[in-house]
């Protein structure tokens, strides 16, 4: 897919101009989402993710959700396949590990996934980077589930053996 957005970069802000109003938006959002606000007295910066996931489930799934969306997006602006695997990963990272009690908080301040995907996308338009299919890491996250599966698997096929 041919992106359909032309990206305009200012180098007297280090801002970067999205001439697609739905690519502004999404950078506004990512920003909400993950690093709006600043913890006093730190550098520590924080966004509405970490809040929302102090709310079990609903939190989370809500977050995602708004992921998905700006995933999306991205995706219909021309965004390769392989940038959107990996935007995929990030947000479900975000997702799994936020959904821990309190140290999914934690996590969710620090890890910041909309923004790493808003970076992953400069980065394709900008740079030339994370073009082709992403088929490579598809086989790669088939692999690793795979065995995840099968280690889990065995884990409560042992269990079960030594209970009985």
């Amino acid at each position: 897919m041919q992106p359909n957005v032309q990206i305009i970069k200012d180098d007297n802000t280090a801002r970067v101009h999205y001439s697609a109003p739905d690519l502004r938006w999404i950078e506004k959002y990512a920003r909400l989402m993950d690093s709006r606000f600043l913890i006093p007295g730190t550098k520590i910066k924080f966004g509405v993710d970490p809040i929302l996931s102090l709310f079990p489930v609903f939190g989370d799934l809500l977050t995602y959700i708004i992921s998905g969306v700006m995933i999306y997006t991205m995706y219909n602006h021309g965004a390769s396949r392989k940038v959107v695997i990996k935007m995929i990963l990030n947000s479900t990272l975000d997702t799994v590990i936020g959904a821990i009690p309190i140290v999914g908080t934690v996590f969710d301040i620090f890890y910041r996934s909309n923004d790493r995907n808003v970076r992953l996308l400069k980065e394709y338009y900008f740079e030339g980077k994370h073009q082709g299919s992403g088929r490579g890491l598809l086989i790669l996250i088939a692999i690793v589930a795979i065995a995840l599966v099968s280690l889990v698997i065995f884990g409560i096929w042992k269990l079960m053996e030594a209970i009985f």
